[in-house]
């Protein structure tokens, strides 16, 4: 239940990196949905744009598009000025965008590893640098830091995810400590395999690399989920939305688990 009414983020402005797929298109969408601004910014600049306009149509808001890659410094800054530009200070971020590449720890390349970090640990430090200092000037800002089950467990195949996955959870910690006093908070949702284009492929490559049928490959990550199934991108998009309500202001430093139960086991 949002308690602060249906449209309890108009006059928001809402920034979703990796916003124009899966899970932050989900993300953009509840949002949008509560009434904020909404700024989908991705690699893929067609499709934040043409998911900027639908989400317009559909919720009658103020939404934009911008090119980023949060790997590149550079790309950071501009896509952020050009949001700040167009649609005003920035009161929410939703660091959603990943990567994740699975492969046994000897054939982890340092590339491999380096390009893990950069889009997984290092972006999301990037582009809070970008949000904060107006965050706190204005006194309310909600920052929510999109993690996975691996922030907490340890997964064979996938060692650089992991690490940077884990480093994710200790900066949302650090930082809400360290800012709890200026109106922002700093949060972390971490789901489990999630029905996105992404664990589609990871069923396609154990398929490929197992001869396992595709109900075999998804019985063999659903199996990680007490409840027996996939997370739904809506699922995580409503626990990110109840975060940034200004009701939610005294949790901080959080990890929230959407996973049906995995973490506890």
């Amino acid at each position: 239940m949002n308690i602060d009414g249906p449209k309890f983020l108009d006059g928001q402005h809402a920034v979703v990196t990796g916003g124009a797929k899966g899970i932050g298109l989900a993300v953009s969408t509840a949002l949008a949905s509560a009434g904020a601004t909404v700024t989908l910014m991705g690699r893929d600049f067609e499709a934040a744009t043409s998911e900027a306009k639908r989400l317009a149509n559909e919720f009658s808001v103020k939404t934009f598009a911008q090119r980023l890659d949060v790997a590149d410094p550079q790309s950071v800054e501009d896509a952020f000025q050009a949001a700040r530009d167009a649609a005003g200070p920035i009161t929410i971020l939703v660091n959603n965008a990943g990567i994740a590449k699975a492969a046994p720890f000897l054939r982890t390349t340092k590339d491999m590893w380096d390009q893990t970090i950069a889009v997984d640990l290092t972006g999301v430090f990037l582009c809070t640098h970008q949000v904060l200092p107006g965050m706190i000037e204005k006194g309310f800002g909600r920052i929510v830091n999109v993690g996975s089950t691996a922030s907490h467990l340890g997964l064979p195949y996938v060692s650089a995810y992991c690490a940077a996955k884990h480093g994710l959870l200790g900066f949302t910690r650090s930082l809400a400590v360290e800012i709890a006093k200026t109106g922002v908070t700093v949060n972390a949702v971490c789901p489990g395999y999630t029905n996105t284009d992404i664990v589609s492929g990871a069923i396609s490559n154990i398929v490929a690399k197992t001869g396992k049928s595709e109900e075999q490959a998804l019985k063999s990550l659903t199996s990680h989920n007490p409840q027996g199934r996939l997370i739904e991108p809506d699922e995580v998009a409503n626990a990110v939305s109840w975060l940034c309500q200004r009701n939610s202001g005294s949790i901080t430093g959080q990890s929230i688990a959407i996973a049906g139960g995995e973490i506890t086991l």
